[in-house]
């Protein structure tokens, strides 16, 4: 029986990177020596990082101004160091998921936050659209894609203040207009490499400019300074994403992006037939990547009975999150669209059944 991987994170890798990760892991490059052997100052480990930054650059068409940096710590980190160095004394929050929320959260430390969205109360299954972004915040940041509700932010959205995005799980998946930010994030364990590299990509000249005394370990300049080297880096996961990075630029982003809204396209094409189940989201809101479902409410009491019928077949990781329940079929770049049409199948074969 074969296996799909559908799990929000870690999530499916391309099989390049899971193969030239764990060679390198035997024997880095044929140097007799393990990649969790070799020196983060080496220059060996240097080309490693001067390639994913390259590579970074190169696929999204970053402009000049902006560093790429890899950290530790994961994107929760970032919820913190954030505001650390950029708010002053107010920001301004979409709060348009459960991520979303603990980055609001985080940023209350720091000073006062307006959240511009808050759709909490309506289970975060939308993004408003008659927002007013207020001018008179240091930044506003924004979760394009919301992995748990399965809600996306498909275009790059126009702001006249700073605009920060946590990008942890649909960087890759879609161009981006860089320009349009001040800083984009996310963590690695979705469409990039194995947890425990978190990606920035920060504007240089939107740093030092608040008043407040930072950490070095906080402050984005130090590890500009250092080239991500301010301290041990994860040196395992940067490989991994750099062989990612290879296998996006060699398929194009373009490309991915019309691969992802093909298998989104059929899977929920086949949640708004099948009679046993229903979308959460609001169409127009629906990610491309975290594919959110539950069973119609006539039919909820076969839930359990699926999830095992399921996962009998090979599907891995459908189960939602332990917050809302229900199902979720996360569609990362990596995923292959064999394994949508097994799930389909899947879900048409138990709807004959009962």
């Amino acid at each position: 029986m074969k296996a799909y991987n559908f799990n929000a994170g870690p999530s499916y890798l391309p099989q390049v990177t899971v193969d030239n990760t764990a060679q390198s892991v035997v024997d880095f490059e044929g140097s007799g020596l393990s990649l969790m052997g070799i020196s983060h100052r080496s220059k060996e480990f240097k080309a490693i990082l001067d390639e994913a930054v390259a590579l970074f650059k190169e696929i999204l068409e970053i402009p000049e101004g902006y560093s790429v940096l890899f950290l530790g710590g994961g994107a929760s980190m970032e919820f913190t160091r954030i505001p650390y160095n950029l708010m002053e004394k107010k920001s301004a929050y979409f709060n348009t998921g459960i991520w979303a929320n603990k980055a609001v959260q985080e940023a209350k430390f720091f000073g006062e936050v307006v959240e511009v969205i808050n759709t909490e109360k309506d289970n975060y299954s939308y993004i408003p659209k008659d927002y007013i972004i207020p001018s008179d915040v240091d930044y506003l940041h924004i979760t394009t894609n919301n992995t748990i509700v399965g809600t996306e932010i498909h275009k790059d959205i126009d702001s006249p203040v700073t605009l920060v995005a946590d990008m942890s799980s649909d960087i890759f998946s879609r161009p981006v207009d860089v320009s349009k930010y001040g800083i984009i994030y996310g963590g690695a364990q979705k469409n990039l490499a194995p947890a425990g590299v978190t990606f920035v990509i920060v504007k240089e000249d939107i740093l030092g400019k608040v008043s407040r005394p930072i950490p070095a370990i906080l402050d984005y300049r130090a590890h500009i300074r250092e080239g991500s080297r301010f301290n041990t880096p994860p040196v395992l996961p940067i490989y991994a994403a750099l062989q990612t990075l290879k296998w996006v630029k060699s398929v194009g982003l373009e490309e991915m992006y019309r691969r992802n809204k093909a298998k989104a396209a059929l899977l929920y094409d086949e949640i708004d037939r099948n009679k046993l189940f229903r979308g959460t989201a609001a169409i127009e809101d629906r990610s491309l990547m975290n594919i959110c479902f539950v069973m119609n409410d006539e039919y909820k009491h076969l839930e359990e009975e699926f999830y095992k019928f399921a996962t009998g077949r090979g599907m891995v990781g459908i189960d939602g999150h332990r917050s809302i329940g229900g199902f979720r079929a996360s569609t990362y770049n990596a995923l292959p669209k064999e394994a949508v049409e097994a799930l389909i199948g899947v879900m048409q074969e138990f709807e004959k059944a009962n």
